[in-house]
């Protein structure tokens, strides 16, 4: 087999983990799409991913000179892009009463017993997160800007996206620099630990969408979007029947 035909350690995550991936795909679009059109969704989602990117950055920091820390890129620090994105929406004292709620803080806990008692499956964490946001989160920004333009609840106030904002950095590349790191990281492996971060991974996703359900407000949206298109639909109708009684 060449290398051009090898199955990488990615890959071998990426199938492991395409089913309950697809279910964090669908939880996606049930509620953080909600959030392409109401800014207290967005902000609550945000919020939930928040504490946990940091502690991943803060982690990679903590073991700089380990396999952990060498996934650590400075494009991708998103900790003050959460903070900035946050006061936007929330207002610059959004954590002078805030606390992790309970999904978050079971994700914070598995985070801390992973770095006390084998931190190298930190990396199955830090590698699909970040993917993750480099791939959907950049999607659901492109949806969100054009939906905010079309979308007649929106008001007048602008949308800020720091979070998904990479400045000059090349996306493709970013992903790329990314899956080498990890594979590079997997060829010094054993296969029980190789295993080990599979199986991790399927952790990650399931975390994941405990904090995705716990997203607050998408039935107020969904509300207003139900209203949007029924308001016309009425008022047809009723304009149809009037029409009928003067026939």
């Amino acid at each position: 087999m060449t290398s051009k035909d090898k199955e990488t350690f990615c890959k071998k995550m990426q199938k492991a983990t395409r089913e309950i991936h697809s279910i964090s795909d669908a939880l996606v679009n049930a509620k953080l799409a909600f959030g392409i059109l109401e800014d207290s969704v967005w902000a609550d989602g945000l919020l939930v991913f928040y504490e946990i990117f940091r502690y991943l950055e803060l982690a990679m920091i903590r073991c700089k000179h380990t396999k952990v820390g060498s996934l650590l890129q400075d494009e991708l620090r998103r900790t003050e892009a959460f903070e900035h994105d946050l006061e936007f929406y929330l207002g610059k004292e959004w954590t002078k009463n805030y606390s992790p709620r309970d999904s978050v803080t079971k994700y914070l806990n598995h985070l801390k017993e992973i770095e006390n008692t084998e931190p190298i499956l930190l990396i199955a964490y830090i590698y699909h997160l970040y993917m993750g946001l480099l791939s959907g989160g950049i999607i659901l920004r492109k949806k969100r800007q054009v939906m905010q333009k079309i979308w007649p609840f929106r008001g007048s106030r602008a949308i800020v996206n720091n979070i998904t904002d990479f400045g000059n950095s090349n996306i493709y590349e970013l992903k790329r620099n990314m899956r080498d790191t990890m594979n590079n990281i997997a060829e010094t492996l054993d296969e029980d630990t190789k295993n080990k971060l599979i199986e991790e991974s399927k952790t990650v996703f399931a975390l994941n969408n405990e904090i995705i359900r716990s997203i607050e407000g998408t039935s107020t949206v969904l509300v207003k979007k139900t209203m949007y298109f029924v308001i016309p639909v009425m008022i047809f109708l009723l304009a149809f029947f009037i029409s009928l009684k003067k026939v």
